[in-house]
């Protein structure tokens, strides 16, 4: 798994553990018929793909994570959705390529779409 992939499901995880922790989010999973089985899984999962995330990108997620409760953010037409600051153009990766970027401003990393 790539970096840029890694990245991705660490969000969602994160996103799964942060419900997972809501006592109240936990009921209402399980009135909808959910099953429900602990953070635990997703806790190896998330030290699984700390591996396979390189290091530098890794403590930036963490860094944003922790100020910001996201780790990742989107961004629409040059527009970071974090903190609505218009990128530069070079900040966009090339064509048809996944990469891993900072925002200059808020330091989040990016997701094209």
């Amino acid at each position: 798994m790539t970096s840029s992939a890694a990245v991705l499901v660490l969000q969602d995880l994160d996103q799964l553990l942060a419900l997972a922790r809501d006592p109240e989010a936990v009921a209402r999973m399980k009135r909808m018929g959910f099953r429900f089985d602990g953070a635990d899984g997703l806790l190896a999962e998330r030290a699984r793909l700390e591996r396979d995330v390189e290091r530098r990108w890794w403590l930036a997620y963490e860094r944003s994570h922790a100020r910001y409760g996201r780790g990742l953010t989107a961004v629409q037409g040059k527009v970071c959705q974090g903190c609505f600051v218009t990128l530069p153009i070079s900040a966009a990766p090339p064509a048809g390529e996944v990469a891993l970027h900072q925002c200059q401003s808020c330091g989040r990393l990016l997701f094209w779409r």
